[in-house]
């Protein structure tokens, strides 16, 4: 698959170029935005939203290249406006038995969220701000590299490594025990 050639295709209104770009990372943007979600059925909006937002502004990607980085930073832009509404919609009383349906439910039935090694990082990622939460789960979840990460979370380089390092340092603190909560 030559990317530069189907996005090229997709800036002039191809719609089948685009939505084999799409597919061809389906699993890939899933996985990011459920990372963010943390439900099959948000993910899917999330991702829902991303592709109408690919499809109305692929004419401003300037680098065909840069599709799936671009794509990635949309999707991710599409995950924390859906949160922020999802924050303004619920109310707190409800929250709690509505995620614990929810979360109970996604993990038994979802590919990428089923063992027990990921279900024991999620708990532990609770200890850590949710920054350095984000740049731990995008550099070590999703393989992204430090550039795409900034990109995404639009700070420095510096910034993601910083939060990387601290987060993981807590980390390594609460493992051993050396955190007072």
């Amino acid at each position: 698959m030559n990317v530069v050639r189907l996005v090229k295709k997709a800036k002039r209104g191809n719609k089948d170029a685009l939505l084999h770009l799409i597919m061809s990372e389906k699993d890939v943007y899933y996985r990011l935005a459920f990372t963010y979600m943390g439900n099959t059925h948000d993910a899917m909006d999330a991702m829902e939203e991303m592709i109408v937002r690919l499809y109305e502004k692929i004419d401003q990607l300037k680098k065909e290249e840069a599709f799936y980085s671009w794509s990635k930073t949309i999707l991710v832009n599409s995950c924390k406006s859906l949160l922020q509404k999802r924050k303004k919609l619920v109310l707190l009383d409800d929250w709690d038995t509505a995620n614990e349906r929810e979360i109970g439910h996604d993990l038994i039935n979802d590919p990428y969220i089923r063992s027990d090694q990921q279900i024991d990082i999620q708990a532990l990622l609770i200890h850590i701000n949710e920054d350095q939460k984000e740049a731990i789960q995008l550099k070590y979840f999703h393989d992204l590299d430090y550039q795409t990460i900034a990109d995404m979370t639009k700070v420095s380089i510096g910034t993601v490594k910083s939060r990387i390092f601290q987060g993981l340092k807590r980390l390594r603190e609460y493992y051993r025990g050396d955190v007072d909560e």
